[in-house]
């Protein structure tokens, strides 16, 4: 057995020790988030992922770098996931994490003291060096993981609420209402543009009143975007009521030059019901 085998498995046989120290010692009166939980499934749940963190770290030792740190993504993806974790501030973690790997120093350092007479300063240099540059692509993937999750959560509730602020009302069989409510950014009019014409589409929709009486304020791009909507619907057999418009919009599209000859303008929703009624 070389000496990379007997420091893997000297490490291997003290794994939960290692967490066990770890957590003992962990400070939960100046900390937040997982690590001060009295939930005893959180807590089991913490010792078995940093146990599991031992397991796999210790194959550092014994593997070619490119499969450990292959095989260690699956933990740390998991982790960067983990609701728990993804509640506490990333600063807490990393900190952890440079604790943790203060833990493989004292044990490098007690395996070389047990070991003193058949190991060189050069190979406990480089047992060192080999642990901080495994913590320091550990941390920097967790880090990357947790912000790719967070900002793919962030997007697809950015989505959501987008699509429960522009929802298509259906009115009746064939007419339908879109009521545009706040401010409406240039990607949220994108996102209108495609909805509306998908739920248009699916709900076989041929007459949609867009009402922008709660819109306060919508620059030329989404002005553009708005006008985009219209020409869509209408190439898919949609006709469309523009109501409440208010003058500052009115204002911008003029500017712009887009023309309301194709669509019908009411001062009010009410109004443009009316109008569509009066038409049967």
């Amino acid at each position: 057995m070389n000496k990379n085998q007997e420091l893997h498995q000297f490490l291997l046989k003290r794994a939960r020790n290692l967490t066990e120290e770890w957590y003992n010692s962990l400070d939960k009166t100046s900390t937040s988030g997982v690590y001060t939980s009295n939930d005893p499934k959180v807590i089991e749940t913490l010792k078995a992922q940093n146990y599991e963190f031992h397991i796999h770290l210790c194959e550092v030792l014994v593997k070619p770098e490119e499969v450990f740190f292959k095989e260690f993504e699956e933990w740390i993806i998991k982790i960067a996931k983990d609701n728990e974790h993804l509640r506490t501030p990333i600063h807490l973690i990393i900190k952890e994490f440079m604790r943790v790997r203060q833990q493989y120093f004292d044990y490098i350092s007690e395996f070389a003291t047990i070991n003193r007479d058949k190991l060189h300063q050069e190979e406990i240099d480089e047992w060192n060096g080999l642990m901080i540059k495994v913590f320091d692509s550990v941390m920097l993937q967790f880090i990357e993981e947790t912000h790719k999750y967070s900002t793919d959560r962030l997007r697809a509730q950015q989505e959501l609420l987008n699509e429960l602020s522009s929802p298509v009302i259906s009115l009746n069989n064939d007419t339908a209402l879109l009521p545009l409510v706040g401010d409406v950014d240039t990607a949220r009019a994108k996102f209108i543009l495609e909805n509306t014409l998908n739920q248009c589409v699916q709900k076989r929709i041929g007459h949609l009143f867009i009402d922008l009486s709660g819109v306060v304020m919508i620059d030329t791009m989404v002005a553009h975007e708005l006008f985009q909507l219209i020409d869509a619907l209408d190439l898919v057999g949609v006709k469309t009521t523009l109501s409440g418009i208010r003058p500052e919009i009115a204002t911008t599209a003029v500017q712009l030059g887009l023309s309301f000859d194709r669509v019908s303008v009411t001062s009010t929703l009410a109004q443009a019901i009316d109008i569509k009624n009066q038409g049967k």
